[in-house]
């Protein structure tokens, strides 16, 4: 069953969701798949289509990739956190607590997602590191706004790739290390509640330029 959420709704309220997961909801292997056609319909560069995913649904390999998380997450969220100056200083109490909450408990999330894209994109310029990651990140956004419209919730993580974590990773789940890399993590669950909202952002006018900086 789907939520009757405008678009604009949909694009307004998708969220990282990490506290209102609920992690004692099964979630059934034909929704995540209604979503993934879903998200097979976003652009490729030159209709490559060179994605696989890889759900996780065996406790002891969602265990085994979150202690791979923690490892890296937990020095990471001890950081003092940035002063921006602005209206996102009020905020980033909440978001330490939630990123906080979700490295404390990730593995009880009943489905781990991770897409996975051919090809190796490590030392390359930043122009085709955008051009390789282009061919994913569409699709996963697309995933994520089907999950929302279903009354689930997802998280973009990406702490476990630091390090050895992902080459860790890919031998927990038999990826080929060397043909593909992988572009996150994500939790899915369903969400306790469905009413969530826009986020406080800066307005479009401090960040828009017209022909130049």
């Amino acid at each position: 069953m789907t939520l009757p959420l405008s678009v604009d709704e949909l694009l307004t309220s998708t969220r990282s969701v990490r506290k209102r997961l609920d992690f004692d909801r099964p979630v059934p292997r034909d929704v995540l798949m209604e979503c993934l056609d879903l998200a097979l319909q976003a652009p490729t560069g030159s209709n490559a289509q060179g994605w696989q995913w890889v759900f996780v649904e065996d406790a002891a390999k969602k265990k085994a990739l979150a202690d791979i998380y923690r490892a890296n997450a937990t020095p990471y969220l001890d950081l003092p956190a940035p002063v921006r100056g602005d209206m996102r200083d009020q905020q980033i109490d909440a978001v330490m607590s939630s990123a906080k909450y979700l490295n404390e408990n990730l593995e009880k999330a009943p489905v781990f997602l991770i897409p996975v894209l051919e090809g190796r994109p490590d030392g390359a310029p930043g122009g085709l590191q955008a051009s390789y990651w282009g061919s994913l990140l569409p699709a996963v956004w697309s995933f994520m706004l089907a999950l929302r419209s279903r009354g689930l919730g997802s998280a973009y993580t990406t702490l476990h790739l630091i390090g050895e974590g992902e080459k860790q990773a890919a031998e927990i789940l038999g990826i080929p290390f060397d043909k593909y890399a992988q572009g996150g993590l994500w939790p899915i669950a369903y969400t306790k509640g469905t009413d969530f909202k826009p986020a406080k952002r800066l307005p479009a006018e401090q960040l828009t330029h017209w022909d130049t900086w």
